[in-house]
Formats: structure tokens, C-alpha cells, sequence
């Protein structure tokens, strides 16, 4: 009789071991799913401290974007299949071989890169070469988030919301309307639609962001009358969303990112081979000019600029006025800032320049003599020591430019910063330019740093708001000294 109890005993331990293995795995899985669910909704559920749960590594959170892809195609497509109606905003742009005449049409071809450059020739090097109009930064950087490694179509577990609408396209056709209500009646659509959306509830519009092509001041334009742009970041619910542009205002949440250059490559060996060819370039002219003078406006020093370089046998100018000339041309831009030490870039119609980021690309250091037109404007892509990679001659007004200062001062930098400030700027290419929307780089480029900037700015907003605080302070608020110059600039 013992055998067979013995065997009995035996038989109910092992049973007892195996229920309590199963439930520890049981167990075991609840709280891995539990985790899994704390993380995608962005709140852990875990209240027991003590609870050392398992989490998925995801290298996606705190970076998902939600596209408003159900944005009604009046603010976007609808502009593109209109092509006609919508101005290159330059002469030069209208006919480069083809007979486009002045519209957008020709330029939104490739992605909105535009038409590509056939026959780079030696002074461009290779086929990721484009004739790519500025104004379509709306559209290349839409036609990019498409293919953004981290979107998300459920909006609670996004970070940030991305509104895609081709907000300066659709302002260029009514840019010198006369009837005001004609002019801002789209940007009023805009920001009704977006008000009604459940997203919208979220962070009152302070998780949305949108590009514009167009400088911040083209939808600046205040209530008490003006001839020129539109009212949209006026607008109530505007003022709560983060605008990323080609050039950026006095408001904070007015943000610049840099203008698209020729240059897109489609892979990192592109990038790496135009680094190295643009280090071994013989740069005969000591400075640069590449523009046209500005005779309507009292306060440009575009005109003695001008002059100085012309007095001078160490500079090259290139006056885009000229018959002939066209400075929307990448090789003939690049042919010139190849040969250049320095390229010198005075503020034109507003504070910044694309050129700016042309001479960056070119390896030709760039030369400021305004603080508004890169160094408290692209704050998420240039090192915060302006000195690293480029020249300030203050001018704050245009009796300060005295005659012969801009080659005096160049005159004056050692060969050995020179040299420095030419590999800082070379190093810094990756980094300004958009690379082709159809293909995905290893490397960051602006593209990149831009939409990582916008989502630390919503991820701050969220920290104040988790404190208690009014995320509407600092948010849109007016910042002058954005156009003040320094009081002790560095000396060279």
C-alpha cells in the first residue's frame, strides 16, 4: 500500500509545480503587455513603484508625427494642379530651357526638386543637381514626411501634428490683392478646419506645426492696413501653431529652417564626395559678391558694398541685373563661390539669403554684416559660435560701411583661421541641405534637424503644461533682440 500513495504524492507535487509555472508565466505576460500598453499611450500604468516591468525598446517614442492627411486638397493639391496661377516669383526662374512661361508649373517636377541638371559639367560634379525654385520648401518638405521613419496615423500617440498645406503658394496668388478678405480667406478656412478637429483639443493647437516657402513676414501683415501679405499669423488659432520658414520674424513661434539649394543627393556618398571635392578647390578670389543693388530702399548698403568690391582687384561681383546673367543658375553661382575665400552676403528684400546657404554648400565661408540674417535665425542647423564658420562686420547703418572695411578686415584673418572656418564650414553640409525626397540618407540633413527641433519645441510645452504652468507664455511671444546687433562684436 505505500508504493502506490507514494506514487500519488509524488504525482500531485509535480502537479502543484506545473499550475505555478504556468501561472508565473501568466502573470509574466500580463505584465509585459501591461508595459507594452504604458508606453503607446504614453502613460505608464504601472502604479506599484516596486513593479520592474519590461519594456519594448521602441526607438520611435517621443518622435511620432500625425500628417493631417484628410486636410481638405484646396490648401495643397488642388494649388499644384493650378499650376498656372501660381507665380516662380522671379524672372530669371520663368525660361530655362523650355517655354514654361512664369508659373510653377516646370519646378514641380521630381518632387518639387524641379528640373534636374542634364550636364553638370565640372562645376556641379553629379546628377543630384536641381533647379529648384525656394518658394516649394513646402512641398519638398511634405513630399520628405511622407517618407518619415516614425508617422503614425493614430493621433493620441503622436508627438507632434503636421499640417501639410502649401501655405505660401496659396498666399502668392493674392499677395497684392486689394480686398483684404479675398486675400486672408483661405487662411481663415485653414484655421477653421483645423479648430474643429479632435486633434486640435489635445494641446490647443501647440503639438501643430506647418512650412512655408515664403518668409515669416508674408503672413504678418496687421489688421490696421497694408500692401502686402496675409493675416494668418494673426489669427487666433494660428498663433497657437509653430511655423517653420525660409526666414523667421520677431515671434517666437515664427521658427526659420534653411532655404532648399540645388543640391539634393540621393545617397550619404554624394554628400561625402562633394565634401571632398570642395576641399580641394583653388580659391583665387578673396571675396565674393553674387546680387543686384537695391536702389529703392534708403537703408540696403548693397550699393557701397557694390562699389567696394568692384575698387577691389580681390573681389569678383556678379551682378544679376545684367543681361545675360542668370543668378538663379546653380553653375554659374557655384562656378563663382568655388573660386571664392569669402562670400559676401548682405541682407537683399528681407534679412536672409538663400546665397547664404549657396556659399555654405560651396565651401566658401559666408560674410554677415546683419545678425538676422543667419546667426538668430537658423538656430536648430549653424554651430551658436557664429565665429566657427563665418565673418560679422557689423553695419547698422549704411554710413557705418566706411570705404575699403570689407577688405581691411578680411585682409586681417590669419590663414589658420581662415582654414578652420572653411572645415567647420564644410562640415556643416550634410546639414543644410534637403536631400531627394525619393531616397533616405544614414546622415541628418536640414530636414531632419528641422523636424527634431520642432518636436524638442512641443515636448518643452508639454513639460509646462505637466507643471502646471500657462503654455501660452513664451509660446508666440514678440522677441526683438532677434534684430539686435551685439554690443562687443569678436574681432578678426
Amino acid at each position: 500500500m505505500e508504493k502506490p500513495l507514494a506514487g500519488k504524492y509524488y504525482k500531485e507535487k509535480w502537479f502543484g509545480v506545473l499550475v505555478s509555472l504556468f501561472l508565473f508565466f501568466v502573470l509574466l505576460c500580463f505584465d509585459y503587455s501591461t508595459s507594452i500598453l504604458g508606453v503607446y499611450s504614453g502613460v505608464n500604468l504601472l502604479v506599484n513603484k516596486h513593479v520592474r516591468p519590461f519594456y519594448i525598446k521602441d526607438s520611435c517614442f517621443g518622435r511620432y508625427i500625425y500628417i493631417h492627411d484628410d486636410l481638405p486638397t484646396r490648401f495643397n493639391y488642388d494649388l499644384l494642379a493650378n499650376c498656372q496661377s501660381l507665380s516662380t516669383g522671379s524672372k530669371a526662374l520663368i525660361d530655362q530651357g523650355t517655354n514654361t512661361g512664369d508659373n510653377m508649373c516646370h519646378h514641380l517636377v521630381n518632387s518639387g526638386l524641379g528640373p534636374q541638371i542634364g550636364k553638370p559639367g565640372k562645376v556641379l560634379a553629379n546628377k543630384s543637381w536641381f533647379i529648384t525654385n525656394p518658394y516649394l520648401l513646402e512641398v519638398i518638405f511634405h513630399n520628405k514626411m511622407k517618407t518619415y521613419k516614425c508617422l503614425t496615423n493614430n493621433s493620441n500617440l503622436a508627438s507632434a501634428i503636421y499640417v501639410p498645406s502649401y501655405t505660401g503658394l496659396d498666399a502668392s496668388r493674392h499677395l497684392w490683392d486689394f480686398d483684404h478678405n479675398v486675400r486672408d480667406a483661405s487662411a481663415k478656412d485653414l484655421v477653421n478646419w483645423l479648430t474643429r478637429r479632435p486633434e486640435w483639443k489635445k494641446m490647443w493647437g501647440r503639438d501643430h506645426f506647418f512650412v512655408a516657402g515664403r518668409t515669416s513676414w508674408d503672413f504678418r501683415r496687421p489688421d490696421n492696413g497694408s500692401d502686402w501679405g496675409t493675416n494668418l499669423r494673426f489669427l487666433p488659432g494660428s498663433m497657437n501653431m509653430s511655423m517653420l520658414s525660409v526666414e523667421g520674424s520677431c515671434w517666437r513661434n515664427d521658427l526659420a529652417i534653411p532655404y532648399p539649394t540645388n543640391f539634393h543627393p540621393a545617397n550619404d556618398s554624394e554628400v561625402v564626395q562633394w565634401q571632398n571635392r570642395v576641399k580641394k578647390y583653388k580659391r583665387p578670389h578673396l571675396f565674393s559678391f553674387i546680387g543686384a543693388p537695391r536702389p529703392g530702399m534708403q537703408k540696403s548698403i548693397r550699393g557701397k558694398l557694390i562699389n567696394q568690391c568692384r575698387a577691389s582687384n580681390n573681389c569678383k561681383f556678379v551682378h544679376c541685373g545684367s543681361p545675360g546673367i542668370n543668378c538663379n543658375d546653380p553653375v554659374t553661382v557655384m562656378r563663382v563661390f568655388e573660386k571664392s575665400v569669402y562670400c559676401l552676403q548682405p541682407p537683399g528684400d528681407s534679412h536672409t539669403r538663400r546665397s547664404a546657404f549657396d556659399s555654405l554648400l560651396a565651401g566658401c565661408i559666408p560674410v554677415f554684416f546683419h545678425p538676422a540674417t543667419a546667426y538668430t535665425q537658423y538656430l536648430w542647423h549653424l554651430p551658436e559660435k557664429h565665429t566657427k564658420y563665418s565673418v560679422f562686420i557689423p553695419v547698422k547703418e549704411v554710413e557705418d560701411l566706411k570705404e575699403g572695411m570689407i577688405e581691411k578686415t578680411l585682409l586681417r584673418i590669419s590663414k589658420e583661421r581662415e582654414l578652420a572656418m572653411r572645415e567647420e564650414v564644410i562640415r556643416l553640409i550634410p546639414k543644410l541641405v534637403y536631400a531627394d525626397p525619393r531616397s533616405r540618407l544614414e546622415s541628418e540633413d536640414a530636414f531632419d534637424l528641422a523636424v527634431r527641433g520642432v518636436l524638442e519645441r512641443i515636448e518643452n510645452v508639454r513639460k509646462v503644461i505637466k507643471e502646471g504652468k500657462d503654455p501660452s507664455v513664451g509660446f508666440a511671444d514678440e522677441d526683438w533682440t532677434k534684430f539686435m546687433f551685439p554690443e562687443a562684436p569678436e574681432e578678426y
